[in-house]
């Protein structure tokens, strides 16, 4: 049988029995005992409610009280393994065994905790001594088991060196389930995740070694790196970080550190501008991201989708479309389909944007913004076979109110009737300048724009909201205060 496990419920019957012993060799001690023997009892009380951290508390005072009692460090090893922190723990049990080498509890214990450290050979010399010792058949199966692990071990690594990843992590992940506190295992697992294009997922493995190992500084490194070549600057910049903190001058982690934190200050002031849509300063911002780095992938995705947005609410679609074609080379991401669509629209470039919102949908076909892209879309298209108030004043759909007036004024210069000889020029100049009145009349007004903008003529008697505009009163405003007349032509 198994002597003493780490589960705290078997720990506190262990810790009982063990307190009954120690009561009992120490009743001649005198009063420095019996301070001893109250940091026990209330070490041993508060483990058995669950309080750990206070637990070890005192049974810290117990040890320094009775340095040389090898019961004290026993339960304070107890406490470290239900905490989990083994490396502590094996600690206590090695001081345990060096005062009472024939305490076979405390060696089996030892014996488990090595083994789930993945210090095999270590775990069978305490296995072999206790079978020896006392013929302990459950010591002897778990000798057996350990020289099992240590052979899977070595086909794992063998699986490693022929490239046969997939066969690796499994063996591995077995391996792991009876050795999960080896650091060396985790690591080698998250080798493979990384040849095998699973970066997530060796994250959380090399996670796990850090803490395991609390001087990691070559597992903190990868860590950062990985986190890098996800794209994700920032959680690559802490866990950078924390390997400087350990070793200030770290060969990889401080060259990295400093490239890194120019990336993330950049993302950083690029998220900050394009939330307060100051666009320019946000294309500056992620400009710089692509002079700092050219070679992650993910990294310039963050740059060129960055740049794709600002680009489309700074007014500039065609830079936007560039930008947006280069992020999805890299990753065909939703939202960038959806701005590179809405910079296609505002080219009028519809079929393009057709076909990144349907590529959209396709994926998933509840995707909101790629379903109203569609309906937005299919109206202008079916609006530009009619009139189309920016073409008519040749300016782009990104235009001004001031940029929209000056251009009005100067095709109304250009067409007024009153410039062209009675006839057939005549009349259609007429028609000209009717829609260049009735451009300025949707486009200078927010609401009518806007329903413009969405697919919707204001203007068009079937939409039913085309009252109060008069191209009279627009005539008599063009002319005010000049020597022009003009005679409205039906016919």
């Amino acid at each position: 049988m198994e002597y003493w496990q780490s589960s705290p419920f078997k720990i506190c019957s262990a810790w009982v029995f063990f307190l009954a012993l120690d009561t009992f060799l120490g009743v001649t001690r005198g009063t420095n005992q019996d301070e001893i023997n109250k940091h026990l009892l209330m070490g041993g009380d508060l483990l058995a409610r669950g309080n750990l951290q206070d637990a070890l508390s005192h049974f810290h005072a117990a040890v320094e009280g009775d340095p040389k009692n090898y019961l004290t460090y026993f339960k304070r090893g107890t406490v470290y393994l239900a905490m989990g922190k083994p490396k502590f723990a094996i600690l206590d049990l090695n001081k345990v065994l060096e005062i009472k080498p024939d305490f076979t509890g405390a060696r089996y214990q030892r014996a488990q905790v090595l083994l789930k450290q993945g210090n095999l050979e270590a775990a069978k010399e305490d296995f072999m001594h206790i079978f020896q010792t006392e013929n302990n058949g459950d010591a002897y199966n778990n000798y057996i088991r350990a020289e099992t692990l240590q052979s899977e071990i070595a086909s794992a690594e063998a699986y490693i060196r022929d490239n046969d990843h997939i066969s690796a992590v499994n063996l591995l992940s077995s391996i792991i389930e009876a050795c999960p506190w080896s650091s060396y295992l985790r690591e080698l697992r998250s080798q493979c995740y990384v040849a095998l294009n699973d970066p997530v997922s060796a994250i959380l493995d090399l996670r796990s070694t850090t803490k395991l190992q609390s001087d990691n500084t070559d597992g903190l490194y990868k860590l950062s790196i990985l986190h890098y070549q996800l794209g994700q600057a920032q959680e690559s910049l802490r866990e950078v970080r924390e390997c400087l903190k350990l070793d200030p001058e770290h060969k990889d982690c401080f060259p990295h550190y400093k490239k890194v934190k120019k990336v993330d200050k950049y993302l950083s002031d690029a998220q900050q501008a394009s939330d307060s849509k100051d666009y320019e300063s946000c294309i500056s911002s992620a400009s710089k991201i692509l002079k700092t780095e050219a070679k992650v992938p993910m990294i310039k995705f963050a740059a060129h989708s960055k740049l794709c947005y600002c680009y489309l609410h700074a007014g500039k679609p065609s830079a936007s479309i560039d930008a947006c074609t280069e992020a999805l080379k890299i990753s065909r991401e939703p939202e960038v389909l959806c701005d590179r669509a809405e910079a296609y629209t505002d080219n009028e470039m519809y079929d393009e944007a057709l076909k990144d919102y349907y590529e959209v949908i396709d994926a998933n076909g509840n995707y909101h913004r790629a379903k109203e892209g569609v309906q937005k879309v299919q109206k202008l298209q079916k609006q530009s076979e009619k009139r189309d108030y920016y073409k008519i004043l040749g300016v782009k759909r990104s235009a001004s109110k001031r940029e929209i007036i000056k251009a009005y004024r100067k095709a109304a210069q250009q067409w007024h009737p009153d410039n062209f000889p009675e006839g057939a020029e005549k009349k259609a100049a007429e028609k000209k300048f009717i829609d260049i009145a009735a451009a300025k009349e949707v486009l200078t007004n927010e609401d009518k724009r806007a329903k413009f903008d969405q697919g919707e003529d204001p203007l068009d008697p079937e939409s039913g909201n085309h009252q109060g505009f008069n191209p009279f009163q627009e005539f008599h405003h063009f002319h005010s205060g000049t020597p022009f007349t003009f005679k409205f032509h039906f016919n």
